[in-house]
């Protein structure tokens, strides 16, 4: 416990139980925020901004230097090796235990305590023990580090000395920074300046430059946002479950806002404007790209993300926010992404779905870029007035396309009987529609009409379908008329079968479907009256025709049957007398000069055939019995 009494112990974790439940509460937003009133109070900017967060940090438990080295298991705990802690610099995992025997690590002040004003025991708590000044290091690493400030602007790479300066390292040199912006906040008699070399007696560090460039190079990962909730007083994911018996109860506010730094330590006019590559960008800075990833067919998969890239303009830093609603994705998310300072810069960011295609619609979702700058001097469509970049992201999964001869289901055949039409008619039509059927219209694939084959009499039975194989396309819910036509000309029974291909648009996936189409239908021949031998000439054979089959029941108007009564009687004979010597297309006397003596029929004739019909038309009547 080190110097810590008891009271003040027991009271932390009273309050510690508290926080927990109220970090449960946020654990949906992120394990690492602060309490959601916790910067109620910074509404200012620049100098103002400064002292708001001081007052704000400033409410703090102070924990001895020798509490702070037990309190390194938690605060530095490295999330993948339980029991050990990562050192700073070299990012070391080592046992997280304090020991001396052998000293496997020791405590690095990140403002040097030379420049504090104050020393540092294991039973103090001042300005040197503060947790956010404190990290544990390697011996040999800490004590080359000394007491250089940190720069120069351009330096990269592994830790180590850089002239009069010490570079932290690449992991390291945001951590550094953010925690150098904290300490010049919480410690009013402390100043970050731009000397080459700090005057410790003055309490001031530098290089602020180089920190700048640091803070947007490194954003804070994390390990330091959760070492950041851990000095707050909660361990948070990612380590040990527990409540940190060492808690400051405070904040580094340029680890949960790193937005504030460029307002407080820079200036208020910002220059950045972050937009989207390609789009066209709007007086206020927004910018907009849809991207579509076009039409699937249900049950395929989700087409792959794109990589798209975000330009700052400007040559200031900054921080932006990426957030996702609907079912879209983002390779960038959250508060903690940043465009680097002294130069314009530019980030690639992939966005896609995280959707499935087990049911036909629309699938969308929006990716929104939020410059996080507060400042608004820059210009009006920079820093704070810089609106939002928005990726609208969509996709359409379609069912397959379904011909059919109905428009309210489906239907994939169709017969249609012209019937009995006269020889030489005028040649009879049927309209007939197809559709494009579906559930959802709009997520129905496009129809395409491929090709059709025919059998039968298509010659007789034509259609106008070639017109628009292999041209003809159909929405979802739409359809197209098309025409078959009966050849009159000449007579007998036919039918013809058109079976139609159709196939889905021309997408991944793509099925094929087929209708059939039957038509049929008779010609029936127009004769001569009185042609009953069918040649075209009404002479004495059709007598004959007349004579052998007088008294039969027939069919109306076939055979010998000129009247149509359907029995071949004296009124077809009186049919053949009148049109006698007539031929085909001669009209009534056309064949005059032709005619010979009409026959008439012998009185036995006569009598026979007056027998014949009285027998045919009391045919089936039963006999009436005797009395």
């Amino acid at each position: 416990m080190g110097s810590r009494d008891l009271t003040g112990h027991v009271r932390r974790w009273a309050l510690g139980f508290v926080v927990t439940a109220f970090a449960v509460r946020l654990a949906a937003a992120d394990a690492y925020d602060p309490p959601a009133t916790y910067y109620n109070a910074a509404t200012g900017t620049g100098a103002t901004l400064l002292t708001q967060l001081r007052t704000i940090v400033s409410d703090m438990e102070p924990v001895t230097y020798g509490e702070a080295r037990d309190s390194a298991a938690i605060t530095d705990a490295d999330p993948n090796v339980s029991g050990n802690i990562l050192l700073i610099y070299n990012r070391a995992s080592v046992d997280g235990e304090w020991s001396t025997t052998p000293l496997i690590w020791n405590r690095e002040h990140i403002w040097p305590q030379a420049a504090l004003g104050a020393g540092a025991s294991n039973n103090t708590a001042n300005i040197a023990s503060d947790q956010f000044n404190l990290r544990p290091a390697d011996e040999g690493i800490n004590n080359a580090r000394g007491n250089r400030p940190f720069g120069l602007d351009a330096s990269t790479g592994s830790y180590g000395p850089v002239g009069n300066y010490y570079y932290p390292g690449d992991a390291d040199a945001g951590d550094v920074a953010r925690s150098q912006f904290y300490v010049a906040t919480r410690y009013s008699q402390l100043t970050l300046t731009d000397t080459v070399l700090p005057d410790q007696s003055l309490e001031q560090m530098g290089d602020l430059s180089s920190l700048i460039v640091y803070h947007f190079n490194d954003v804070p990962d994390t390990f330091e946002r959760r070492r950041n909730h851990a000095i707050y007083g909660l361990a948070g994911a990612g380590g040990p479950a527990i409540t940190n018996p060492y808690r400051q109860e405070n904040r580094n506010p340029y680890v949960d806002h790193p937005e504030y730094v460029w307002s407080v330590f820079v200036d208020q006019a910002n220059d950045s404007r972050i937009a989207i590559n390609g789009a066209t960008v709007g007086a206020d800075g927004s910018s907009m790209n849809n991207v579509d990833f076009g039409r699937v067919f249900v049950g395929s998969a989700v087409p792959a993300a794109q990589m798209l890239t975000l330009e700052k303009s400007g040559t200031d830093g900054t921080y932006f926010e990426v957030t996702t609603a609907g079912a879209a994705i983002s390779s960038l998310s959250g508060r903690f992404n940043a465009f680097r300072t002294n130069q314009i810069d530019s980030k690639s960011i992939t966005v896609g779905l995280n959707t499935t295609t087990a049911t036909a619609g629309a699938k969308t979702g929006t990716v929104t870029i939020n410059n996080l700058d507060i400042t608004a001097g820059g210009g009006a469509d920079r820093g704070a007035n810089d609106a939002n970049d928005l990726f609208n992201v969509s996709l359409a999964v379609l069912d397959h396309a379904t011909p059919s001869f109905a428009g309210a289901s489906e239907v994939t055949s169709l017969m249609y009987d012209f019937g009995s039409v006269a020889q030489g008619s005028t040649a009879p039509t049927f309209d007939f529609d197809v559709f494009n059927f579906g559930v959802l219209p709009a997520f129905t694939a496009d129809l395409d009409f491929d090709s059709f084959l025919s059998s039968g009499d298509a010659s007789m039975l034509s259609t106008n379908l070639p017109d628009s194989a292999g041209s003809l396309a159909l929405d979802g819910g739409m359809s197209h008329e098309f025409t078959a036509t009966f050849d009159t000309a000449t007579p007998g029974d036919f039918s013809a079968t058109y079976t139609l291909s159709f196939s889905d648009e021309n997408l991944l996936g793509a099925l094929t479907k087929s209708l059939t189409l039957t038509l049929m239908g008779e010609i029936s021949a127009t004769f001569l009256a009185g042609d009953y031998n069918r040649d075209s000439f009404v002479d004495a054979v059709d007598y004959t025709v007349w004579r052998d089959a007088l008294g039969l029941s027939v069919a109306a108007f076939e055979g010998a049957d000129g009247s149509g009564n359907m029995l071949v009687d004296l009124d077809d004979y009186q049919v053949w007398k009148d049109h006698f010597g007539q031929s085909a297309g001669s009209g009534a006397g056309g064949a005059a000069a032709a005619r010979t003596t009409v026959p008439e029929p012998a009185s036995w004739l006569l009598v026979a055939c007056t027998t014949a019909v009285f027998l045919i038309r009391n045919r089936g009547q039963s006999a009436i019995p005797s009395g």
